[in-house]
């Protein structure tokens, strides 16, 4: 479908001839300077001095400096698919990148400034990028993916929800803030997932897709929709802890049955696969430990909540990151071989965060460092091979 004029196309910086280029490349970089930086200030190293706390600096960054990129970098290169109607690029990416990047300079160097100027210009990024991603699809009728734009508003909220937090010296409405948009994203991996994996895994192998079941996807789309609710509105502190670990444990063994009916054993010889594959059963392990969590082990709330961050996130990130990339610039849909160590390195750092840590807390802290150096590194990996492939532009000629 020719979109755009070839001429006018050929004219633009690469690196703003679609969404993906810039959010994925800037968040990829961002997220390793991010983790390198929480580590050393985490162990005395350095002294960092964010907006806030560095614990405030540190969730929230992660959430919606490095995940909320990579999600309007995905959802604003898709809807161009959707729809077939121009995507944002040049001067309009340009503005969302350059928001996008005022956000991370304020967080990062704003302590002195008023609380106010910083939410308002990070709160600014997810709502511009909401309507632009609206746009498109109102006009062609795409009611299916619309529920992507209140899916950001809501990301929106939670943003700002932390931010009342800092305003009132109320810890709990930041925690509430930050573990909200956990679950929300989680959610939004478990539909993109599921739309996305069985599709790629048969094309991928060469075998006949793996046909869906409605009830089951309705069923495990629908608890992680209830958790988020009863969390979004602070509901579950007036269940019984048994309920709530019911409800997760529930909710952990519908999303495995969706993940074991996707076969990830034939993905083996496929990085692009299992590293996806992978990705996705850290959410029912991080469920299943939440799950665990409630019915009294001495499980915490970090180590859960980094079985969904680390893990999941952090490993479906990657690898959707490294298809994605390849795919929509017109290239093979085979990464270089240093990529499959790049995954293993994430999905290590996912481990030493969670497990390492629950399994010898005394040594914690070279724990989280191994984590810190495996996520680091991993990112680094994907910046510096997937770099000529964001900033150059399609073999083949085509727009994007």
């Amino acid at each position: 479908m020719q979109i755009t004029d070839l001429a006018t196309e050929q004219k633009l910086l690469p690196l703003l001839r679609q969404a993906f280029r810039p959010m994925f490349l800037f968040g990829a970089a961002f997220s390793a300077i991010a983790m390198l930086l929480w580590g050393l200030a985490l162990s005395g190293h350095i002294q960092l001095k964010p907006f806030a706390n560095v614990l405030f600096w540190h969730s929230h960054e992660m959430l919606f400096g490095f995940v909320c990129a990579i999600i309007i970098g995905f959802l604003l290169t898709a809807v161009q698919n959707w729809t077939g109607l121009r995507a944002p690029h040049g001067k309009s990416l340009l503005l969302i990148s350059l928001l996008w990047l005022s956000g991370r300079l304020v967080l990062l160097f704003g302590q002195g400034l008023p609380l106010y100027l910083v939410a308002a210009i990070d709160l600014s990024f997810l709502p511009v990028c909401a309507w632009l991603l609206a746009k498109p699809l109102l006009q062609t009728g795409q009611q299916r993916n619309l529920f992507f734009v209140p899916v950001l508003l809501l990301l929106t909220a939670c943003n700002a929800l932390m931010y009342i937090g800092v305003a009132t010296n109320r810890y709990e409405l930041i925690q509430l803030g930050s573990q909200n948009a956990v679950w929300l994203i989680t959610l939004l991996m478990a539909i993109v997932g599921g739309r996305v994996l069985p599709m790629f895994t048969a094309n991928g192998t060469q075998t006949r897709k793996v046909d869906a079941w409605l009830w089951l996807d309705r069923a495990a789309l629908g608890s992680l929709w209830l958790i988020f609710v009863l969390h979004f509105f602070a509901l579950s502190k007036y269940l019984p802890p048994l309920a709530m670990s019911a409800l997760f444990a529930v909710s952990a063994a519908l999303t495995a049955l969706r993940c074991l009916r996707w076969k990830i054993w034939i993905t083996l010889k496929v990085p692009l696969l299992w590293s996806l594959h992978l990705a996705y059963w850290c959410i029912p392990i991080g469920l299943a430990l939440y799950s665990a969590r409630y019915a009294g082990f001495n499980i915490s709330n970090s180590i859960a909540l980094h079985a969904l961050t680390a893990g999941a996130m952090g490993a479906m990130i990657l690898s959707m990151m490294a298809r994605v990339s390849l795919g929509h610039s017109g290239r093979v849909l085979q990464p270089k071989a240093i990529m499959s160590l790049a995954f293993l390195l994430v999905l290590a750092a996912a481990v030493s965060r969670t497990l390492l840590i629950w399994l010898w807390p005394a040594q914690t802290m070279q724990w989280l460092w191994l984590g810190v150096g495996g996520w680091v590194l991993a990112y680094l990996l994907y910046v510096v091979v997937y770099f000529p492939v964001l900033t150059t532009p399609r073999p083949d000629g085509r727009p994007g």
